[in-house]
């Protein structure tokens, strides 16, 4: 396990969606690598603050010009 492969498997890390093995191999690289224990501990953070807030309503204009550059991105 390479830190690109934490990154993408954090997520189902932090929500116990792995198995067992891959489990057991994130837990082996995070035990030796600070970099990705940062970034997991900024995650897990993150999570906790946000999971109950309140959605935002974002201004028309705002929002038209996000789903602009997301459709733009996203080649739509």
């Amino acid at each position: 396990m390479n830190c690109e492969g934490v990154t993408r498997e954090l997520s189902n890390y932090i929500d116990g969606e792995v198995d067992a093995a891959l489990r057991q191999e994130l837990e082996q690289h995070l035990g030796g690598c600070s970099h990705c224990t940062v970034v997991l501990n900024q995650v897990k953070m993150t999570v906790e603050l946000f999971c109950d807030a309140e959605p935002v309503d974002l201004p028309t204009d705002v929002r038209n010009r996000l789903y602009a550059a997301l459709q733009s991105k996203l080649g739509l």
